[in-house]
């Protein structure tokens, strides 16, 4: 790209650039980039913005690209075409803006057809909008056919329809107040809203951040809330948290323990550790400890029948929580949920061992697939006989209007 003066399109498109090679997760390039080019305030709000309205209707972009242009785009034009189109369709950015400092980041020998294409987007805007209800829904609501098919053959084309907007809306924020720090806090003041649950509020403006870099507050959505409450941690419990990073969740079952008993974190990656462990000393839980472990291999010796309850909060296809993270609808491959569901059984098969008789397992994911959850209850009551499922919690956005969370409760044996 030619040398130019910092400009918040041209920030836009190395970060779509950087993404398509699969470099990193959207909202890590945006955190990169803003820092290198000193993007602050409304400069960096309006680069997450672009970026987010590109990934997220990135199929509907393209289909508008081609009413205009049918011949071979090379990918820096095309990404450059999808920020100016982003601004004009989407976010409805002042015209001249749009259409000037996006031209300004092609090279000069493609300013022209940049140039060209979107102000007949200017011209056609209406038009298109118009004709919008003939395209194909995939492009309509801007998502892979592949995972459209899979929904629409699990939950119907309403509830498809329902969740597929649910994605393409920018997430909302909510924080879960901290009892093992408790401190009268201004709710008006802070602009935090009750919800369905008194230990969360929506955070109807700014983020509190002094509050939740005191301690005070945790940002964690709703749909969190659905495993901690099947576990119902008791104080003096000794319990694990096999996948515990970054540590909210952790941090829950610690207030309903009291910080008494013993709650250990394991992760597979060392690397994610510092992080859990600083979330939860800021959060004050005393009664943690933290070990590196990958639950895909046989447990220690000394874990073997000796946890009141274990939560498998385990990798999965985040397919519940694609308005937070944009980038599933576009990486996600079917053969991807084939692998994750594999990977989860070995997990569980290799936690069971750890319970107490009577001890109890909640198995949960931020997805809304059926291969990951249900179909995943009923492998797990077929070939573990000594389990029994106690009660399933399935939160979709088209029928909680939160994010999608699945959570089963299984109890192993008999009490002693």
């Amino acid at each position: 790209m030619p040398k130019q003066e910092k400009n918040v399109r041209r920030a836009a498109v190395s970060i779509l650039r950087a993404w398509s090679k699969g470099h990193d997760y959207a909202e890590s390039l945006i955190e990169r980039h803003a820092f290198k080019n000193d993007l602050k305030g409304s400069d960096r709000a309006l680069l997450q913005a672009i970026i987010m309205a590109v990934l997220r209707h990135r199929n509907l972009l393209d289909y508008w690209i081609g009413k205009i242009r049918q011949g071979k785009i090379d990918h820096e034009t095309r990404d450059i075409l999808r920020v100016g189109i982003a601004q004009i369709m989407i976010l409805r950015i002042p015209d001249h803006a749009a259409v000037n400092e996006t031209v300004n980041c092609g090279r000069k020998p493609a300013r022209g057809l940049i140039n060209a294409i979107l102000r007949k987007t200017l011209l056609l805007r209406k038009r298109f909008f118009e004709d919008l209800e003939n395209a194909p829904l995939p492009i309509q609501f801007s998502h892979s056919e592949w995972l459209w098919k899979r929904w629409r053959k699990d939950f119907g084309l309403d509830a498809t329809v329902k969740l597929a907007e649910w994605n393409n809306k920018p997430a909302e924020n909510f924080v879960r107040i901290n009892p093992l720090l408790p401190k009268e806090l201004d709710l008006e003041a802070l602009a935090l809203e009750p919800t369905q649950d008194p230990r969360f509020y929506h955070v109807s403006e700014k983020l509190p951040l002094k509050e939740v870099k005191a301690g005070h507050l945790y940002i964690q959505d709703l749909a969190t809330r659905h495993a901690i409450d099947l576990l119902a941690a008791k104080p003096g419990e000794h319990i694990l948290d096999a996948c515990a990073a970054p540590g909210g969740k952790a941090c829950m079952m610690a207030a309903d323990m009291e910080n008494k008993g013993t709650l250990l974190c394991t992760d597979s990656n060392e690397k994610r550790l510092p992080r859990l462990t600083e979330n939860l000393e800021r959060l004050g839980v005393s009664c943690a400890e933290m070990e590196t472990h990958d639950w895909t291999q046989p447990a220690a010796a000394k874990w073997k029948g000796a946890f009141d309850a274990i939560l498998a909060d385990v990798p999965c296809s985040n397919t519940g929580v694609i308005r937070r993270r944009v980038d599933v609808k576009w990486r996600l491959k079917p053969e991807q949920i084939t692998e994750l569901v594999q990977l989860q059984r070995e997990i569980v098969s290799n936690l069971l061992p750890c319970l107490k008789p009577g001890g109890r397992l909640i198995y949960s994911t931020c997805s809304v697939d059926p291969e990951e959850n249900e179909k995943q209850v009923a492998y797990f009551l077929k070939t573990f006989p000594e389990l029994s499922c106690e009660k399933c919690i399935a939160a979709t956005p088209f029928t909680d209007e939160t994010d999608g969370a699945f959570a089963a409760e299984f109890i192993v044996g008999s009490p002693s």
